[in-house]
């Protein structure tokens, strides 16, 4: 398990990333139900605005941007937990990195929409298909996963460049 600390920076990292890939897919779904890239973003800010959120198509400071915030802090939440919790070394291999992330994205889907109050629901849901949600969380865990292997190669090359090296 990885300290508090490494959790959290790399949680920041596979967060960001897994964000970006998991919007992108919003982008892409709100483009094609209404349109409007925003629209499903948006309605992720139904936490502070109620309903009204999840009508909202056109991008705005408001909706977008909290949508956007809001978003971005569950990700960095869960990429932390996932990084906390995986068994250390896991990350090398792309497989168990990949399937620790899928799990780590259905936790986060199960707590999203069976465990969560309406009002803390993504909000997304109620304008998305089913297999349109799998997709938003399918980019949420290779975010993850990506994030997590690129945190693990840069500390891996860290090590390596400050260890004593034979040749030289």
């Amino acid at each position: 398990m990885n300290s508090w600390n490494n959790a959290l920076r790399e949680g920041l990292v596979s967060g960001t990333l897994a964000s970006l890939l998991s919007t992108a897919a919003l982008a892409l779904g709100g483009r094609r139900r209404s349109g409007h890239v925003a629209a499903l973003t948006n309605a992720v800010s139904h936490w502070a605005w109620g309903d009204d959120a999840l009508r909202h198509d056109r991008p705005t400071l408001r909706h977008t941007l909290l949508g956007l915030a809001i978003h971005q802090g569950a990700s960095v939440l869960w990429a932390t937990l996932y990084a906390r919790l995986r068994p250390q070394g896991t990350v090398h291999d792309p497989a168990a990195a990949m399937t620790g992330a899928a799990t780590t994205a259905a936790m986060a889907a199960l707590v999203d929409f069976k465990c969560t109050p309406q009002r803390l629901t993504p909000g997304f849901e109620h304008r998305l298909s089913g297999p349109a949600l799998v997709a938003v969380y399918a980019c949420f865990a290779a975010g993850i996963a990506l994030g997590a292997m690129a945190m693990d190669e840069q500390e891996f090359e860290a090590e390596f460049d400050n260890s004593p090296q034979p040749w030289h």
